[in-house]
């Protein structure tokens, strides 16, 4: 019995392994958020595009959004996970100060949610990839496999559901607005923009004229 268990925890860690190096070729089959989104939706829409398919405007826009570090950071950025800690003791909105990095191990490895479990397996994930697959394969991983919309997964089918056109054509604001979703795209609606998207796309705006892809 011992022995039957060993062989599937061995056939399972490999497995698991060859998955891991797998991603630095290939974007994933699918993953646990987007089986949530086709469950709780009843659809999966998305559409895998190499990096330079994505066009330079939606990199600016989610990079300026989510992560402006992203290129100088080794996975971590450090003052915004101290910022976050000391604004969730002071009972601000919870945060996380999660990088790029971070967020792609969490997208495609394992689940949503803030537990410590999963805080300690994202933080390995990213210790990883970042060495494995560099940062324009971790930025394709993520621009492809994260939520964008209600069941809309990547950057080229949320382009397709909010613009009726591809990544790689989007205009500066069209870019913006896609990325002001984020990091809540079942809250938010470019289609119908709140005050406070409005207010975000707005900035977006402005600090992607900062950005510089290399």
């Amino acid at each position: 019995m011992w022995k039957f268990i060993k062989r599937v925890v061995l056939i399972g860690l490999l497995a698991h392994i060859i998955f891991i190096f797998s991603g630095k070729y290939f974007n994933p089959p699918f993953t646990i958020t987007q089986l949530g989104g086709l469950m709780e939706y009843g659809k999966l829409e998305r559409n895998y595009i190499s990096y330079e398919e994505m066009g330079t405007q939606i990199k600016k826009a989610v990079l300026a959004s989510e992560d402006q570090l992203f290129f100088q950071h080794n996975g971590f950025d450090i003052k915004a996970i101290e910022k976050a800690f000391k604004d969730n003791e002071k009972g601000k909105k919870l945060k996380g100060g999660s990088t790029i990095s971070q967020q792609t191990a969490k997208n495609i490895f394992l689940w949503q949610g803030r537990t410590w479990t999963r805080k300690g397996l994202e933080t390995i994930y990213t210790f990883i990839i970042e060495k494995l697959w560099g940062k324009e394969v971790i930025l394709e991983r993520y621009l492809n496999s994260i939520e964008m919309g209600q069941g809309v997964f990547g950057v080229e089918a949320a382009s397709h559901y909010y613009f009726n056109k591809s990544a790689k054509n989007l205009t500066k604001s069209e870019a913006a607005w896609i990325a002001a979703v984020l990091p809540n795209p079942k809250k938010y609606d470019p289609k119908n923009p709140t005050p406070y998207l409005r207010k975000k796309h707005k900035w977006i705006m402005k600090q992607m004229n900062h950005i510089s892809i290399p």
